[in-house]
């Protein structure tokens, strides 16, 4: 059994159909990357999985749960963390703050017993700590640990984005556009960082990219779409060959055959 099965899935939004009967599956321990122009419907798929948007059709299963019976509230407990195109952080809170926020499923005690500080509360304030603080370090963020979001560069931030999804623990990362306004270096760190959360903490990805050279440098399967429907499954390279992505992209000026995005 795959860790996620999306099944014959279509969402219509009045006339328009945003994904068109698409079937894809992710396996324990693969990052799985969609690709495609703007509007072909890969963010709006991280929207299904993540419950914002209902089917018209279709099934979506998680570790052998129908995601569709969830709210999505719901659906980090199941082990599913995300980040987004448009970075959602707390600006005037710092980034040990922010960093705390992901480990809220994993919270045990009550609202009571957080207000009057318990030992129970205590103790658990610790664990979460501890969490924190291994993600910190993992991501090299010791420097900025205690400065406020509101005064980070934007890479920074897109990094403490990406310590929040993790601090939680998840089994299936969703990484919305992880290299969006990154520059060189800060997109080989990403690459970089992507590879061990795969192969050192064993965390499934998907990912949600328009630079073809990290695509290439880090998944091991790669969807296209286009229009909300698939046009090859594959390695990067057997996907970037594809006759009918050739088509797709032919003067749109987001992929070229070297494995660069030209966006």
């Amino acid at each position: 059994m795959s860790l996620l099965e999306i099944t014959d899935v279509t969402l219509r939004f009045g006339g328009l159909v945003a994904v068109d009967n698409v079937s894809l599956k992710v396996e324990e321990g693969e990052v799985f990357a969609l690709v495609g122009p703007n509007g072909a419907g890969k963010s709006t798929i991280f929207n299904l999985i993540s419950r914002f948007y209902d089917p018209a059709e279709g099934s979506i299963r998680f570790d052998g749960h129908d995601l569709l019976k969830n709210s999505a509230d719901q659906v980090p407990g199941f082990g599913i963390a995300r980040t987004f195109q448009n970075i959602e952080l707390f600006e005037q809170a710092t980034v040990l703050q922010n960093l705390l926020v992901g480990r809220h499923r994993h919270r045990q005690t009550g609202m009571l017993s957080n207000i009057v500080f318990s030992p129970k509360a205590y103790r658990e304030e610790l664990r979460h700590r501890a969490a924190v603080e291994e993600v910190i370090e993992f991501l090299n963020l010791q420097h900025y640990r205690d400065k406020m979001i509101g005064g980070l560069p934007y890479g920074v931030r897109k990094v403490v984005e990406l310590g929040r999804a993790l601090a939680s623990e998840p089994k299936l990362l969703l990484l919305d556009e992880p290299a969006s306004g990154l520059s060189v270096e800060e997109t080989q760190d990403m690459a970089f960082w992507i590879e061990d959360i795969q192969k050192q903490m064993g965390i499934s990805v998907m990912m949600v990219e328009h630079d073809m050279g990290l695509v290439s440098a880090v998944s091991g399967r790669v969807m296209a779409l286009s229009d909300g429907k698939e046009l090859a499954t594959g390695t990067a390279a057997e996907v970037q060959s594809h006759p009918a992505v050739i088509e797709a992209y032919l003067g749109t000026g987001e992929i070229s055959k070297t494995g660069t995005s030209r966006a």
